[in-house]
């Protein structure tokens, strides 16, 4: 006998035990990844019942919602019983839920501390499997006037052109450039290259009356300043 044949359904199962049916009485707390998951999915595969395989899927990933927002299609095709439209649907629920907080972040109009740059930048950094350098335009009252990307690359980096930082920042009539850039690694450690480019830049703003402030590197789990850490004065 297949050994799966006596595998009990989640419609078998007590309705307080089904995801949909506990969401519907306990709340939406009172649910665990793994079943909000399910939910998302429907249906499991022949050997597994949709929240066996979330948990799968969630181990995988050692639990971590933020290594699973990462994700794309192919890479949740993987799991059998995920096919496309599973794996939109759960990348769909999980932009989601980065776009409301987006929404629920607090509007910051000014920069002055790295903390702003921050929560400014951070949803543009969340969850990116590359690299990404973005400038930050503001007048001399640090009120802001623009966000820009100027470059994109691989994990390894990306090229950030002085002459289209300064270029953009001058058509902007920018009094500061703040700069930013994310490390996909998670190491906040700034590189050699990092430091050069900064210090070029900051070389070059003085020539074009212009300041550079800070320059923050991104992972999701914090953020590096060089101004915090003194190397904007060196």
């Amino acid at each position: 006998m297949d050994q799966y044949e006596n595998r009990i359904s989640i419609k078998a199962w007590a309705e307080e035990d089904r995801p949909r049916e506990k969401l519907l009485t306990l709340g939406r707390r009172a649910v665990s990844d793994a079943e909000l998951l399910a939910i998302l999915i429907g249906s499991g595969n022949r050997n597994e019942t949709a929240v066996e395989l979330s948990k799968r899927i969630l181990h995988s990933f050692e639990n971590d919602l933020g290594r699973l927002g990462k994700l794309s299609v192919s890479d949740l095709s993987r799991f059998n019983g995920i096919g496309d439209a599973k794996a939109i649907t759960i990348i769909a629920a999980l932009e989601l839920g980065r776009r409301r907080k987006e929404t629920e972040q607090k509007h910051v109009g000014k920069i002055t501390r790295s903390a702003d740059l921050h929560q400014l930048m951070s949803r543009y950094f969340e969850d990116l499997n590359h690299e990404e350098f973005w400038i930050v335009l503001t007048n001399r009252s640090h009120r802001i006037i623009g966000k820009y990307l100027i470059s994109k690359g691989g994990q390894a980096g990306t090229i950030a052109d002085p002459k289209i930082i300064f270029q953009t920042a001058l058509e902007n009539h920018a009094a500061s450039v703040f700069l930013s850039h994310n490390h996909p690694s998670g190491n906040l450690t700034p590189s050699q290259q990092d430091i050069a480019l900064t210090r070029k830049l900051i070389a070059a703003g003085r020539l074009f009356d212009i300041e550079v402030p800070d320059h923050l590197i991104f992972t999701n789990h914090g953020y590096y300043s060089f101004a915090d850490e003194g190397i904007m004065s060196d």
